[in-house]
């Protein structure tokens, strides 16, 4: 397992796309990040172009792990084999969606009540692939016991219930998923965190890589998780607080972390690029937005990226100026 996965960015839909990880990839240079889910039939059939391109540029960035969603073993080996030319580190398979619409498709956190199918599914990418295959699950769902159901899903995925299967690493969202009765917005939150059952499954199973995912916010907590476990994954922490996920970076990684003025500059030459490209800026600016929290300025610095990035020619140059704008706060507050 990589050193880069000690700590980790999840897959958020509608998040983690190629700008945000280009942004996050600035913050903290040595962390692993993971694409939003993309279904095997999107990249099969759909516009693989601009699903799966876009973090080659610049040389490449080879820490960068592609989550798949599907339930058909041909159909996701496929999706691998088609995924390889765009360099990708690893390979990810989502068994931890509740939403309902994953469901309907036999796939995310449903699949946990099947483990010799997530077996077998492991094993189909594998054969498509030289690269790592991990799978990200919950640790239960529904009525599932989160002792012996968590156990029996982790032998047949680690085992290799099937030939050329065994998954080379697993991250597990420390919440039971609720398939009836909870949105996927209250299966964030409501269903209680339990890292004590993540951290008997790594006691359990320790030749295996494992990481724990689920309501980490602060340095301690994963400075403490990391005691026990391979990896820490954070979430919508680290997206809403940029800033925390910088310190994170460089207190994990013991490397110095880029200064804010080297990283709004970074962002402002990527925007640039991009909408040069054809890209909105807003496309790119929604995910900064959180980089001022708790910043004097705080609320110009959005109004203008969320505002004024929607305008017809807007560039890099506005987040030189927004940036510019908040340095001035910070400077008449510390006169």
């Amino acid at each position: 397992m990589k050193d880069s996965h000690k700590l980790s960015v999840a897959p958020m839909m509608d998040w983690t796309d190629r700008h945000c990880r280009f942004f996050h990839r600035v913050l903290v240079p040595d962390a692993m990040l993971y694409t939003e889910m993309i279904t095997a039939d999107a990249i099969r059939f759909g516009k693989r172009e601009a699903l799966l391109g876009g973090h080659q540029q610049g040389g490449g960035d080879r820490n960068i792990v592609l989550q798949l969603g599907g339930a058909c073993p041909e159909s996701l080996a496929e999706a691998v084999r088609l995924a390889e030319p765009y360099e990708y580190a690893e390979y990810n398979l989502n068994v931890g969606c509740p939403s309902s619409r994953v469901q309907s498709g036999r796939f995310g956190a449903a699949l946990m009540a099947e483990p010799p199918l997530v077996a077998e599914l492991v094993a189909a990418m594998k054969s498509a692939t030289a690269k790592p295959v991990s799978v990200k699950c919950r640790i239960g769902i529904d009525d599932m016991p989160i002792d012996a159901g968590l156990d029996a899903f982790a032998e047949a995925v680690i085992g290799g219930a099937v030939v050329g299967g065994g998954v080379d690493h697993l991250i597990i969202h420390a919440r039971q998923a609720w398939l009836k009765g909870l949105s996927p917005k209250e299966n964030r939150a409501v269903p209680p965190l339990n890292y004590a059952r993540v951290y008997q499954l790594k006691t359990d199973f320790p030749a295996v890589p494992m990481s724990i995912n689920g309501g980490f916010a602060d340095g301690a907590s994963i400075a403490d998780a990391l005691e026990k476990m391979d990896g820490v994954m954070v979430g919508r922490a680290a997206y809403q607080f940029p800033l925390h996920l910088r310190a994170w970076g460089e207190a994990v990684f013991a490397n110095p972390a880029p200064a804010p003025d080297a990283i709004m500059a970074k962002m402002a030459d990527y925007a640039d690029a991009e909408v040069a490209k054809g890209a909105r800026l807003i496309a790119i600016t929604r995910h900064i937005l959180g980089f001022a929290h708790g910043l004097a300025g705080a609320r110009q610095w959005r109004r203008l990226l969320s505002e004024e990035a929607r305008e017809d020619g807007a560039n890099g140059d506005l987040i030189r100026e927004a940036w510019a704008m908040l340095t001035a706060h910070q400077q008449r507050k510390a006169a």
